[in-house]
């Protein structure tokens, strides 16, 4: 029961639920298997612990129904797209054989976003050719890639190559985000300040889904980027 039909990768953990939980959301919905990896345990977070995000990690899995969720370790902010991080992914894309693959966004305000989308888009490549060997839990992998790597938009603005409805998910995808409480506004919380952790990000949140929702005629949608065509062979099946 490894397959899933969509994994995600997060540079920490928390990055897949602030941009794509309402689109994780809908699919868990529809019976989809999915997953997620997280690369770093966010060792180097402002607020909170190690042990509070696996915590709270936990609980988002749970209220969006994944089948799998793990962690890479890989060092936060210190890691590299290098040969050893590139089999780790390669291995568990080969595990876990996914349609869609979604990554983090190619360019964003911390640094370990861009490294993480790139990392995971070459990864995804690679994952196809037979001639790169791994092994996994004992077993040789056998060569797979997915049909699709898409982008999820973080705090910096990028037009997206298409938006995905959420609307009904809102209020699910805010209560999955505030599973991750260490990091986001708490009024008794005696740690310091962050981007993320004032009173006001969650109306920026729900900001960034209504611009990406309003020019598609949706209320709230995500939105993601492609590095490549989409190909289309009936137009009357596009919203």
């Amino acid at each position: 029961m490894y397959k899933l039909d969509i994994l995600a990768f997060g540079a920490h953990p928390d990055d897949v639920e602030l941009s794509a939980a309402g689109t994780i959301l809908h699919y868990a919905q529809q019976g989809k298997r999915i997953g997620i990896v997280d690369l770093t345990e966010g060792e180097l977070g402002t607020r909170g612990s190690v042990e509070d995000r696996y915590k709270e990690a936990s609980l988002a899995s749970s209220l969006m129904g994944l089948k799998h969720r793990n962690n890479l370790r890989l060092p936060d902010g210190f890691f590299e797209n290098n040969q050893a991080a590139k089999i780790k992914i390669i291995e568990q894309i080969r595990f876990h054989q996914p349609q869609i693959v979604l990554a983090n966004a190619l360019s964003d305000r911390h640094p370990d976003h861009s490294k993480a989308g790139n990392l995971v888009a070459e990864a995804c490549f690679l994952a196809g050719l037979r001639k790169i060997q791994t092994n996994y839990q004992g077993e040789a992998q056998e060569f797979f890639r997915p049909k699709l790597v898409l982008h999820y938009i973080q705090d910096y603005h990028q037009v997206p190559s298409f938006v995905h409805d959420v609307t009904p998910y809102l209020a699910k995808k805010i209560e999955v985000i505030k599973a991750y409480k260490s990091q986001f506004f708490d009024p008794n919380s005696k740690e310091p300040n962050t981007p993320i952790s004032s009173e006001l990000f969650f109306d920026f949140l729900k900001g960034r889904m209504l611009e990406m929702g309003r020019p598609a005629g949706y209320d709230y949608a995500e939105g993601f980027v492609v590095n490549r065509w989409f190909g289309v062979q009936n137009i009357f099946d596009l919203d």
